[in-house]
């Protein structure tokens, strides 16, 4: 049976009952849809010493957040890495004009990597967004608020053990300015009409 763990970001030093490593001074505000991490988009990062979905073949992964206007125009928000330097990403690109596209990322060491990304697909900055990333063990997609925006095949062998960092790329490069309220991850692909979205 598939698993599904939720990460609630309404504190700083745990996560789901793992230790946190606290990178800068990330804060804990109050927001329109409860408790979340305010990330400033320069020094701010956590890392979590676990990937839920390790060793899954086919997996979801959900991230409830917010970006802000002025934050840098490349943001890896969301980042996996396993031991085996496997690794999965959420990122934005901004348009320095109010405006936000999702890039996605999966690579590892055997089977390359493939990125989904279109500039043309343009959300405003400044409003909460659902964005998932799918792969099923053929195919690799992503969804802002439950609509699929990009799909290509791909073959990945599952991730091992290893860790994940919210507001950073764990080399500490490419900051996240803008607030992340929860996180989701399930071992199977969800169907779509499964998945987050804001109502």
């Amino acid at each position: 049976m598939a698993g599904e763990t939720v990460w609630r970001m309404d504190q700083l030093l745990r996560i789901d009952h793992h230790p946190v490593e606290v990178i800068g001074r990330p804060g804990l505000v109050d927001s329109e849809v409860g408790p979340a991490l305010r990330f400033d988009g320069r020094s701010d990062g956590l890392v979590v010493p676990s990937i839920p979905f390790a060793g899954a073949r086919a997996y979801t992964i959900e991230v409830l957040f917010y970006p802000e206007a002025d934050g840098p125009t490349e943001q890896r928000f969301w980042h996996a890495q396993d031991v085996a330097q496997s690794r999965a990403l959420l990122e934005t690109r901004l348009d320095g004009k109010g405006g936000w596209w999702l890039d996605t990322f999966i690579t590892n060491p055997a089977g390359g990597g493939v990125a989904l990304i279109d500039p043309t697909r343009v959300h405003p900055v400044g409003r909460w967004y659902w964005v998932a990333l799918r792969y099923d063990g053929e195919r690799m997609a992503h969804f802002v608020d439950g609509q699929k925006e990009l799909e290509r095949l791909a073959r990945f062998a599952p991730l091992g053990a290893g860790r994940i960092s919210l507001g950073v790329r764990q080399n500490r490069v490419h900051w996240f300015k803008g607030l992340i309220r929860e996180v989701r991850y399930a071992t199977e692909a969800l169907p779509d009409e499964r998945l987050q979205r804001r109502r």
